[in-house]
């Protein structure tokens, strides 16, 4: 019986790099459709639910993707309304890697110190990264302030994890390097998920502060994203703080992600979100 995964991507092109990990996770076949959504993801369920026994359905399984977190979100929810007692497959929701690598970069900060009460800030926050990031330091009991250039995008992202995870994260303005140094200036633990090839941070911004603690870099394209840092950082000690790089924590991703595919054809009644794949990535860490 070979294990069928689905992929379904909200964007045009289902993601390749979601396909490689798909195949080393242990798909024996990878299936992808992209442009779906609620309205048209119906007749791919049925196909997914009705075609095999019961004590096989777990051989079928379907993962959703895109870049836009909220449209996979609102899959996730549509995908699950087609299922009903006997008729369901496992599902995981990684829309731009939102779960597997907020889950690595922050079970990788939680490693190295506890979170628990820390001042967090994530900077460049707003996109699916920076959100469950955010989301997932703040379930771990830190004080967490999301930043981008324009605070509305940031009061929206802190409503929709409040709407999704019931946490209560604090919004602010920072468009520019000055604005984002005195954003971290209190903080303990510092995430950037910015866009690649961005930097947010040059190093004298973070360099001399006594209250930093733990930085953490999600930009792998030069510059990253914290000056000062490296990609290939692995909690290396750097001016008194502790320092991950994107392929620092990258690896624990990559581990993580393909131990989620396998676990999806373990049984055909899990649903891999945000809560279990950072319970996941603790327990990897």
């Amino acid at each position: 019986m070979k294990k069928l995964l689905f992929q379904f991507d909200t964007d045009t092109h289902p993601s390749a790099f979601d396909t490689v990990v798909a195949y080393d996770g242990g798909a024996d076949h990878v299936i992808g459709y992209g442009n779906i959504t609620p309205d048209n993801v119906g007749g791919l369920v049925d196909g997914t639910i009705f075609t095999r026994a019961p004590k096989d359905k777990k051989n079928t399984a379907i993962f959703i993707g895109g870049s836009n977190i909220e449209a996979g979100q609102r899959l996730l929810i549509a995908v699950q309304k087609h299922f009903f007692p006997g008729f369901q497959v496992s599902v995981m929701l990684d829309s731009n890697g939102s779960n597997t690598t907020a889950a690595a970069a922050v079970a990788k900060l939680g490693s190295s110190a506890s979170l628990a009460g820390k001042k967090a800030v994530v900077l460049a926050g707003t996109g699916p990264v920076g959100q469950r990031a955010a989301a997932m330091m703040a379930l771990e009991g830190a004080h967490v302030s999301i930043t981008s250039r324009h605070i509305f995008n940031a009061e929206k992202a802190c409503f929709a994890m409040k709407e999704r995870f019931g946490v209560d994260l604090t919004p602010i303005e920072a468009a520019d390097y000055d604005s984002r140094a005195a954003a971290i200036q209190d903080a303990n633990v510092v995430l950037a998920t910015g866009a690649a090839g961005v930097q947010l941070l040059k190093p004298e911004h973070w360099q001399n502060n006594p209250n930093l603690q733990l930085l953490a870099d999600a930009n792998a394209t030069p510059p990253v994203g914290i000056g000062g840092t490296d990609v290939l950082d692995r909690g290396e000690q750097r001016h008194g703080k502790i320092v991950w790089g994107a392929i620092g924590f990258g690896a624990l991703k990559l581990a993580l992600h393909r131990a989620c595919i396998t676990k999806l054809f373990e049984s055909n009644k899990q649903v891999f979100d945000a809560e279990i794949i950072f319970a996941l990535a603790k327990a990897m860490a």
